[in-house]
Parts: C-alpha cells; sequence; structure tokens
C-alpha cells in the first residue's frame, strides 16, 4: 500500500497517465498549455507570435500568445510533444511544486499537500496547464533556499517568461540584497536582448503594442481578473488613470510592509506581501495567479492560525470564481481578502501584538536570515 509521503510523485504520475491517454483519444487537455505550445511552434517555424497561432488545437479556443518573445523561444521544446502531453508535463510540475513550496514554507506535511488542491487557484491551474507555479517555485527557491553566487538569477528568468515577478526585484532592493535585485534585473534584461536579438519583429509588436493589447490588459473588467485594475474596471467601467494611482500607491505601501516584515524576521510573511503585490498591480491576473495562497496556507499551518486558516480557505475555494454575482463583495473577494489580511497583519503590529507565533523564524525551513 502507498504511503501518503509518496503522493507528489504518485499524483505526478496519474497527470502523466491521464496525458498519455488523452493523446491516444484526442481529448481536450491544457488551454493555456496549448497556447505556450502554438507560441513555442510559431517561433520554429518562422510565423507571426502575436498573430492568429496556427497550432492551436481545434477544439481550443483561439487564445492569444501573450508573454515576452523570449518566453516563447523558452517554449520550444513543447513543439516536439504533442498537446496532452505538454499539458501533462505542466501539470505534474506543478504537482511537485506545489510540494517544494509547502516543505520550503512549514516543513513536510503530506495531509496539507493534499488539502491545498482545493483550492481554486491550485486546481485551476493544473487544468489550464497554465506555468503560475513554477514561477511560484522559482521565486520561493531564490528568496528562501538559494545561498549561492546565483542567487537572484532565477528571479530574472521567471520575469523574463511573465513580467509580474519583477516586483520581487524590488522586494530585493527593499530587504537590502541589493547585488540579488542586480542578478535578477540583469538576467531579466540579458533575456530580453536575447528576444530581440532571435526575434526582432515580435519582439518590436510585443513592446509596441501587444503587450497592452493581449487579453485588453488595460481594459480587462471580466470578474476573474483579481486585480486593482480589474476592481476599478468593474465598479466605474473604466478610469484607467485611478487604477494607475492606486497600484502605484499600493507598490510603495507593500515595499514598506516587506521591508518592516523582513527586518523582523519574518522574510515568508515579507515574500506573500510582495506576491500579493504583484498580483494585485498587474493589469490580469485572473483567479488562478493566485497561487501564492499555497505558501499563505502553509506559514498558517506552521503557526497554528486556525481562524485565519478556514477564512482564507473558505475565500480561496473559489466558490465565487464560478459566475459573477453582481456583488461588489463576492466579485472582487481575492482582491478585498488580501487588502484586508495585509491590513490586519498591519494593524497587529502597530498595536504591538507579536504577529509570530511560538513557530520562531529559525524553525520553519528556508534561508530566514541574511
Amino acid at each position: 500500500m502507498l504511503k501518503i509521503r509518496s503522493a507528489p510523485a504518485v499524483l505526478a504520475g496519474a497527470f502523466v497517465l491521464i496525458g498519455l491517454v488523452g493523446w491516444f483519444a484526442g481529448l481536450p487537455l491544457g488551454l493555456d498549455s496549448a497556447v505556450y505550445r502554438s507560441g513555442a511552434w510559431a517561433v520554429l517555424h518562422g510565423e507571426a507570435l502575436y498573430e492568429h497561432l496556427t497550432a492551436t488545437p481545434s477544439w481550443s479556443i483561439d487564445l492569444p500568445f501573450t508573454y515576452p518573445p523570449i518566453a516563447a523561444v523558452l517554449f520550444t521544446p513543447l513543439a516536439l510533444l504533442p498537446v496532452q502531453l505538454v499539458w501533462a508535463l505542466f501539470a505534474a510540475v506543478s504537482v511537485l511544486g506545489v510540494a517544494a513550496v509547502l516543505r520550503w514554507t512549514s516543513g513536510p506535511s503530506p495531509l496539507l499537500f493534499l488539502l491545498v488542491f482545493s483550492l481554486e487557484p491550485v486546481w485551476r491551474t493544473i487544468g489550464l496547464g497554465q506555468i503560475n507555479v513554477l514561477l511560484m517555485v522559482m521565486v520561493v527557491f531564490d528568496l528562501l533556499r538559494n545561498d549561492s553566487r546565483w542567487s537572484g538569477v532565477l528571479i530574472g528568468v521567471a520575469a523574463a517568461v511573465k513580467l509580474t515577478p519583477l516586483i520581487f526585484v524590488l522586494h530585493l532592493l527593499v530587504t537590502g540584497r541589493r547585488r540579488e535585485a542586480a542578478r535578477a534585473l540583469g538576467t531579466f534584461l540579458g533575456l530580453q536582448v536575447l528576444g530581440f536579438l532571435l526575434l526582432p519583429a515580435d519582439s518590436v509588436r510585443f513592446w509596441g503594442s501587444a503587450i497592452f493589447t493581449g487579453n485588453n490588459a488595460t481594459g480587462n473588467g471580466y470578474f476573474t481578473n483579481q486585480s486593482i485594475s480589474g476592481v476599478v474596471q468593474r465598479l466605474t467601467g473604466g478610469a484607467p488613470v485611478v487604477a494607475v494611482v492606486l497600484c502605484v500607491v499600493y507598490v510603495v505601501v507593500a515595499a514598506v510592509l516587506a521591508r518592516r516584515a523582513h527586518l523582523r524576521g519574518e522574510p515568508v510573511v515579507a515574500m506573500l506581501i510582495t506576491a500579493g503585490c504583484g498580483v494585485l498591480v498587474s493589469p490580469i491576473s485572473w483567479s488562478h495567479h493566485w497561487v501564492w495562497v499555497v505558501p499563505l496556507v502553509a506559514l498558517l499551518v506552521a503557526r497554528g492560525s486556525r481562524v485565519a486558516l478556514v477564512l482564507v480557505w473558505a475565500v480561496f475555494l473559489g466558490a465565487t470564481m464560478w459566475a459573477p454575482s453582481g456583488n461588489a463583495l463576492l466579485d472582487n473577494l481575492y482582491v478585498l481578502a488580501a487588502l484586508a489580511g495585509c491590513a490586519v497583519w498591519w494593524a497587529r503590529g502597530r498595536s504591538g501584538v507579536d504577529v509570530r507565533s511560538s513557530v520562531g523564524a529559525g524553525d520553519v525551513p528556508g534561508r530566514w536570515n541574511r
């Protein structure tokens, strides 16, 4: 009988098996991983990356490629695989990535590993074949585990693939890790230059227009866009200037809070504040981008914060992400929950309450002090 500690390997293997079955049966698996593969195909066949992708499966929605050109270059090995196996690859890597993040932030917890798959950002990321968890793993490893001369590089790679992790360059700066910030920014810029050299026309198209028009990035008010911009769009029907101002203000607030958490010896809290900021200020943050709920629940479990854990779980089970309700609270729940969480943490710190539980900084796995 398999032990529960084998759950990550077993679950990852199960997704690979599903992918194989899906390949033979021609099943529709992985809307977003299909886009990654189609972008890779376009690069290998000299097609325009930000036009219709000819490798899009017949069963798929005609979605655009919205990442920088260098991301498509890095995805090129995916073009060698059937679309269903590309989904299986992302699903299996996501499973192992979730297990790694939980281990780094709370220690081994097989039961918690199984339970986090009930959270909507996690299971939707896997269902879509999204890259969210993989990028999170790269950032968490760089911030908490990587103590080498290469620290910061993975953050730069993650940001090169998807721009949102650039917020962690600011995180490194405000927490006093300037060399790592320089490495992260240098890696990001170096990869973008490589993208220009390899795909000049696509690079001009992306940085000139596609970065703003992909998925209607500057005006998307669909209810699963759980970002500050999405909230402003839903409440006002426009007002992009208001969204920009709010985002700038929140970046400053988050930087102050992240530095304060870092100085208190709470690097995981600091990381989560920055991660939440990144999701909130991104023009588009689909509900499945909120996979940072994984290290959040791990931290709450490690601290024994049962009430907070129940509240977080209730929010991120994602019942409100099935259909728009027309209710301002429910349709913006992820955003409001994140803002409330930061406010509570700040208020408890101001009141002199020790926001850390009996689980001290040195008791939780990870690189806690610099």
